[in-house]
């Protein structure tokens, strides 16, 4: 029975959760404070974490809001969560497995929705804004951290099949005009307020997500042929290995935050 991308990326993350929980790139990062800046919270919020991975948005929002929700698609990721809370005493989080296309909570429940690194994920992001937008509150904010696309077709097309390789539960990235197009049409005022280039170190990056080991071959092998633009694009670096077959060590992807103010009138 073939696999739907929900059952792909529940397999894929259940069997790396740990990973997630301990890798640096996901528990720091500068896009953290500046999620917590958009959001500006006041210390009464009810904040729903969608995508929420092994927690690291909602150990720095628990801090400053009254409620955390995390939720994910993953069960495993979920039990991190809750082990994260535990580690730094967090008592306002709380979890809930589901998909982000069909949430099961009441219109206008949120003050605030965030996702950082998960929306990539979605197959069906139109549906996930859509449905952001009714479980916020008229004024609500959400906060969207993720990896974007570039604009050039040559580096789009190079980004996703970079992406696609390391992980077959990748959807799409998606440029920030492509999502501030579909926060409009769900109903929210967008703005991308931050953008920044996150630095991956290669085999930290192959194995969190425990690329097979042909596919981190092939990998190697379209980064060491990699035109010139996109090279210096994703400042590729390389290690020793013959002229034929560089080996990558670094490179850098960019993102950007974007923050939607629910519409009142939509």
């Amino acid at each position: 029975m073939m696999q739907t991308i929900e059952d792909a990326v529940t397999a894929q993350f259940n069997a790396v959760a740990e990973n997630y929980r301990t890798s640096s790139v996901h528990a720091q990062g500068e896009d953290l404070a500046q999620m917590l800046l958009a959001a500006q919270p006041g210390g009464q919020e009810y904040v729903l974490d969608a995508g929420c991975g092994a927690g690291h948005a909602t150990a720095a929002f628990a801090p400053h809001v009254a409620r955390v929700m995390a939720y994910d698609l993953s069960s495993a990721m979920l039990e991190q969560v809750q082990l994260l809370a535990r580690e730094r005493g967090l008592l306002n989080v709380e979890t809930q497995q589901g998909t982000v296309d069909d949430l099961p909570f009441a219109n206008g429940l949120f003050d605030l929705v965030i996702s950082r690194y998960s929306a990539h994920h979605w197959a069906k992001p139109d549906a996930a804004l859509r449905e952001f937008h009714r479980v916020l509150k008229p004024g609500g904010r959400f906060i969207l951290s993720d990896i974007i696309a570039p604009f050039d077709p040559l580096l789009d097309t190079w980004l996703q099949a970079l992406e696609l390789l390391r992980d077959p539960s990748h959807v799409r990235d998606h440029s920030a005009a492509q999502w501030l197009a579909m926060l409009e049409s769900s109903g929210f005022e967008a703005s991308v307020v931050f953008r920044w280039q996150l630095p991956l170190e290669f085999g930290a990056w192959v194995r969190r997500i425990n690329t097979p080991a042909l596919y981190v071959e092939t990998l190697a092998a379209l980064m060491a042929g990699a035109p010139a633009e996109v090279r210096a694009a994703y400042a590729m670096q390389f290690g020793e290995g013959t002229q034929e077959r560089l080996l990558p060590v670094r490179f850098s992807i960019p993102g950007a935050l974007l923050v939607g103010i629910c519409r009142e009138d939509a």
